[in-house]
């Protein structure tokens, strides 16, 4: 049992991450019917802004204020640096294209992916950087109550996941630039002649996307320590994997793909082994878009005759 519930607080962990980077790519989808694959890479420049912060402060063996102000800066700077990177990716990539075959945007979407990785290769360098974690919070703390052992970390990361993912559906769902998202998402055309303003709709979707995909990698940086050039591949990857196992362009069914990854991967590697994890995410897709391409919660796209 101490084993079981361990599984599943570690899959609690790395499916809120996979949630958090599948409402970018569910979000984007639900509005322009475009594959974002350099989504991942946003991913990986919030991870590489919030090690900055941790460096600016003295790094974590020799921080030069309370531990508290510096993880809130560090997520602060990580969704904006991200939700900017957002909002550029979509006026240079992605705007020009948005009336081009749908192959030229996911093209270019793979480009930017490519250069992204470049770019932070030539920034950061190969090497592994990490938040030694462990220097500046007390990992002992958390919860440990009979089978259920859980760090302040862990805690935190979950905590805040779900936090951003409630706020996400209040927003869709409550406001003004929720209603204006959702008529966009269903006709683009008509909601332009509706007065809606579709390219500040459509940059603010990219935004609170990227934002996610910001915070859930100094979530992993967090939690797994290391961050580095590559990351936001395999993890985008998986995101996209999570989005289309609940529905994309579906928000509860992204949350709920992202959560089923990881349990079924974190199940994986603790009763089978890490060495089979992937393969049972990437068969987890093969088999969905087999016997259910909507999704566990997605629809079918009506067609028009």
């Amino acid at each position: 049992m101490d084993f079981f519930v361990q599984q599943l607080v570690n899959g609690l962990t790395l499916g809120s991450v996979y949630a958090l980077i599948a409402l970018g790519f569910s979000m984007v989808y639900g509005i322009l019917k475009l594959l974002n694959f350099a989504h991942g890479e946003v991913y990986m420049m919030g991870a590489f802004a919030g090690y900055g912060v941790l460096t600016l402060f003295g790094g974590p063996f020799a921080l030069s204020a309370p531990v508290a102000v510096v993880i809130a800066l560090m997520f602060l700077a990580g969704m904006v640096a991200s939700g900017s990177l957002g909002i550029v990716i979509e006026r240079f990539a992605y705007r020009p294209l948005r009336n081009a075959p749908r192959i030229a945007p996911l093209i270019s979407a793979l480009g930017v992916a490519f250069f992204l990785q470049s770019t932070a290769l030539l920034l950061f360098g190969a090497d592994f950087r990490s938040y030694e974690t462990y220097e500046f919070i007390d990992l002992a703390k958390g919860i440990h109550w009979g089978p259920l052992n859980i760090s302040i970390v862990r805690i935190l990361v979950i905590v805040t996941a779900f936090v951003l993912m409630i706020a996400l559906t209040l927003l869709v769902s409550k406001t003004r630039l929720g209603k204006a998202m959702r008529a966009t998402a269903f006709d683009r055309e008509a909601a332009a002649m509706q007065g809606i303003d579709v390219d500040r709709v459509i940059v603010a979707t990219f935004f609170i996307g990227s934002v996610l995909a910001g915070a859930a990698g100094v979530m992993v940086g967090l939690v797994f320590y290391k961050v580095y050039f590559l990351m936001g591949f395999l993890a985008g990857l998986k995101g996209f994997t999570a989005a289309v196992v609940g529905g994309i362009g579906s928000i509860p069914g992204a949350m709920l793909g992202g959560l089923a990854i990881g349990l079924g991967e974190s199940f994986i590697t603790g009763y089978v082994s890490s060495t089979f994890q992937d393969f049972f995410v990437f068969a987890i897709l093969i088999a969905i878009l087999l016997f259910r391409p909507s999704g566990l919660l997605g629809r079918a796209d009506i067609q028009k005759v």
